[in-house]
């Protein structure tokens, strides 16, 4: 098999990498949110439940997780939901997972916030509602930026975990390639792909620091 064909193959299936990475993004930060939200409720019983789901999907590997997602609904309840929910499960997880550990990037970056800031913003007429989004939530977005980044690199490798459940992206694919090519130079492809979108990643994550740099602390 020629280079051209072999790097073909190992994009096409970078594309259900992408597809896992962004899914998980645009779930995990907005979930993220609600349970770092509910995690600093004064609601004891929210309070407790949310430090449960977050111990829980922190303490437990990601890999197991989607195991349980997957097995628990087709195996344990007896549901017939067909071949699709294989990438289904692998979606669910990776957004839970993530969820939790961007939860606790929030939870940190709110508690660090002054409280003077509370205190004068109440002073100068604001509502709780508005000292969150119009004062606090700027300046905790600029803080948990560097956190953020490193989860979000972290997602793009973790994404290589879903070929344990059978799911066929570019880490599966490579490792069938090198199987049936004897070869290391999908693996050594694959290795760059992930690197080129790594740094891609950082690059966005210093422009995105970069333009909130007006926040001051």
């Amino acid at each position: 098999m020629d280079f051209s064909t072999m790097l073909g193959m190992l994009l096409s299936s970078y594309l259900t990498s992408l597809q896992i990475f962004a899914v998980t993004l645009v779930g995990s930060i907005p979930l993220g949110v609600l349970i770092a939200v509910g995690r600093l409720s004064r609601f004891r019983p929210l309070s407790l439940v949310c430090r449960l789901v977050i111990s829980l999907l922190r303490g437990t590997p990601l890999m197991l997780q989607m195991f349980a997602v997957f097995f628990i609904p087709t195996t344990m309840m007896g549901l017939q939901l067909g071949n699709g929910y294989i990438l289904t499960a692998v979606l669910i997880a990776f957004v839970i997972n993530y969820a939790a550990y961007f939860a606790e990037i929030y939870r940190s970056g709110i508690q660090s916030m002054p409280t003077g800031q509370y205190e004068a913003a109440e002073v100068l007429g604001y509502t709780p509602r508005q000292t969150f989004f119009r004062i606090i939530l700027p300046q905790v977005v600029k803080r948990v930026l560097p956190a953020m980044g490193n989860e979000i690199v972290t997602l793009v490798k973790d994404t290589s975990l879903a070929f344990s459940i059978g799911i066929a992206e570019m880490f599966a694919q490579s490792k069938a390639l090198v199987s049936s090519q004897r070869s290391m130079v999908p693996f050594a492809i694959a290795a760059v792909i992930y690197w080129v979108t790594c740094l891609l990643i950082e690059l966005v994550m210093y422009l995105i620091e970069k333009r909130m740099s007006y926040y001051h602390d």
